[in-house]
């Protein structure tokens, strides 16, 4: 049972739940906020005086657990005297873009800093450890900046990190402990599927990176790539700017994770299945369908689930893993 409750934050709270006949709620897995859209129907009497305004708070539980919290950001009245009201979580307000600059900074620091710099709320936060020797983000959104220090780390250990809002809380977690005990396929919640493989969006199989070096005056470059893949794709070449600390060693190792993450074709599903509460982006589950011969990990990208009075639906969009 879904249960949404609006707070005006003047002590007056609204028990809307039996007045919302649609919601969504859709999170990505990087640099975007988690969004609700809803319906609420507002008739005679006691309905007519619920009030929304932007800035109130909606909360939502499912079958009793915290499921959303989120500030209302758009509303729109029609003439059948419908609200549709959009919500997204605090990574919402992580949209400003600022200046940002730190030596030896962890990508866990650079969200507590950016986080709190706005007033946000924090919760559990991995360790990544990995230190950047220097870290310049110059007029970027603040989340982009987050994003940004998860890449590098990614890079550098080679360790994949989710930061999404957990119903109120900002959260940093290794993908590794995201692992839910759920398998999508033959016979499991799925009732309609597409597939699609591409080299298009995410596939690199040359990795060129450079620094500058003061001392001499020159750019310094650094190439590693499959001549096999190029052979058969065609040159997909990823170029990044290092740091100019970094040694041969590092950027040679950097290079090399990078492409055994890059040089593949994607595979991607989207998948409509029956709603399964545990399921967000940044989560990975397995799929299995025999009809495709798929049997293994996917990361979920994107997650939208769909209440519609008692139905609970999902449609996901998900990125081989591992």
């Amino acid at each position: 049972m879904l249960e949404t409750v609006i707070d005006n934050r003047n002590g007056v709270l609204w028990d809307v739940s039996q007045l919302v006949p649609e919601l969504s709620w859709k999170t990505s897995r990087i640099g975007k906020p988690g969004q609700v859209d809803m319906t609420l129907v507002r008739g005679p009497s006691y309905q007519q005086q619920v009030e929304v305004s932007p800035g109130d708070v909606i909360r939502i539980r499912l079958d009793g657990q915290k499921f959303f919290m989120g500030y209302v950001f758009s509303i729109e009245e029609t003439h059948e005297r419908e609200l549709r009201i959009t919500a997204y979580d605090q990574i919402r307000y992580l949209m400003e873009s600022d200046t940002y600059v730190r030596t030896n900074v962890t990508a866990t620091q650079v969200i507590k800093d950016n986080a709190l710099a706005v007033g946000l709320i924090l919760g559990e936060l991995a360790d990544t450890q990995h230190k950047i020797p220097r870290f310049l983000q110059d007029s970027q959104k603040r989340i982009d900046i987050i994003c940004a220090a998860l890449d590098e780390t990614l890079m550098a250990t080679g360790r994949l990190y989710v930061f999404y809002d957990d119903a109120g809380n900002l959260v940093l977690r290794d993908v590794e402990d995201m692992a839910i005990d759920l398998i999508l396929g033959d016979g499991s919640l799925v009732y309609g599927y597409s597939v699609k493989r591409e080299i298009d969006t995410d596939t690199y199989n040359r990795v060129k990176l450079v620094k500058d070096n003061k001392k001499t005056g020159r750019r310094e470059a650094y190439i590693v790539q499959d001549s096999s893949t190029i052979a058969r794709w065609g040159r997909l070449q990823y170029y990044q700017k290092v740091d100019e600390g970094l040694n041969e060693a590092q950027i040679t190792a950097m290079m090399n994770r990078f492409l055994e993450l890059k040089n593949r074709e994607q595979r991607r599903f989207s998948l409509e299945a029956l709603g399964y509460p545990g399921v967000r982006a940044g989560v990975k589950l397995q799929v299995t369908m025999e009809e495709l011969g798929v049997n293994q990990f996917y990361l979920v990208e994107e997650c939208t689930h769909h209440f519609s009075g008692d139905e609970h639906t999902m449609d996901l969009e998900l990125k081989v893993y591992g």
